[in-house]
């Protein structure tokens, strides 16, 4: 790894670091500029209780104040603070316990997809304005146009509720099945779009055709330089896609009621929990910052003629 290399890292790093501290900043004062407090909704609060409970979580402070305190306690201990309506737990815990169903989820349906939508993209590229490749640009269209709580509510109905072969509820090991379908198809569908047009694009390159005229052959062209060379952009999309199917399985979640970060989140803000929300909103948004950041030092690996100016 040579200095050019390790010095973009750097920078990469760092701008990573620097998007963090903007989101948490943002965040902070965002909430705390809400009108209302977390405790207005409490049954029989007096204002001498609701300073108390003010006061217990230093509420009562100066903002400026409790942002260097926050901003102090999430850099030295990563600790968001206890949870104002789960009583005794606190913010990472929650956090945690939800992401792990999350991340699951949010894994299986990102390797489902990546894999569905190379291949058939390849497939279609490799069958250009032929009948499977036609029939494949209309599927695909179909669930791009189509949004996530209508393509689960139609997987409901039909194998939940009408057949019966699968569980509605996600909280097991096979109600995983339908979220993780339903997550899939939009990023599945996207990346055969992407995969065939760039696919498309690398075979009509010189070097391909040079290639063809030095007798290479085809399995070679195929898999040794245009399907390689046309992942760029599918690696561009992957990485942030990964934390997009984690953060944004909000919906999904709701609707196959998978306990999941999703539901933390949505409980969160009808309970008004700050500390619950801000937390959540960081953790998420520094997960989709850990990706890009991922995915611009993978462009190396995948095509060593880029260079990192």
């Amino acid at each position: 790894m040579n200095s050019k290399t390790v010095l973009y890292i750097l920078k990469r790093i760092l701008l990573a670091v620097f998007t963090v501290w903007i989101v948490i900043t943002l965040t902070f004062f965002v909430m705390h500029a809400v009108p209302g407090g977390p405790f207005v909704g409490e049954k029989a609060t007096t204002p001498a209780v609701q300073a108390a409970m003010e006061a217990k979580y230093g509420l009562d402070k100066p903002l400026m104040e409790q942002y260097g305190t926050y901003l102090k306690d999430i850099v030295t201990k990563f600790d968001f603070g206890p949870s104002l309506k789960s009583r005794g737990r606190t913010v990472v815990d929650i956090i945690f316990d939800g992401m792990r169903t999350s991340v699951k989820l949010g894994v299986i349906a990102a390797a489902l997809s990546t894999v569905l939508g190379i291949v058939l993209g390849a497939v279609a590229a490799l069958r250009r304005n032929k009948i499977i490749d036609r029939i494949i640009m209309i599927i695909t269209t179909a669930f791009v146009s189509m949004p996530s709580f209508i393509i689960g509510s139609l997987l409901l109905v039909i194998f939940a509720i009408k057949l019966m072969i699968l569980p509605a509820n996600g909280s097991t090991s096979t109600g995983l099945i339908l979220p993780v379908i339903t997550l899939a198809l939009y990023p599945a569908a996207y990346i055969t779009r992407l995969t065939r047009s760039s696919m498309l694009d690398v075979l009509g390159q010189d070097y391909i055709r040079t290639a063809k005229a030095k007798g290479v052959s085809g399995p070679k062209i195929i898999f040794g330089h245009a399907l390689k060379n046309s992942l760029i952009p599918v690696l561009t999309y992957v990485g942030p896609m990964l934390a997009y199917i984690v953060t944004g399985s909000l919906v999904v979640e709701q609707i196959f009621a998978v306990p999941g970060i999703g539901r933390v989140f949505v409980s969160s803000i009808t309970n008004r929990d700050y500390p619950m929300i801000m937390g959540t909103t960081i953790i998420l948004a520094a997960l989709i910052v850990i990706m890009n950041l991922l995915t611009d030092i993978l462009y190396k690996v995948v095509d060593p003629r880029i260079s990192f100016e």
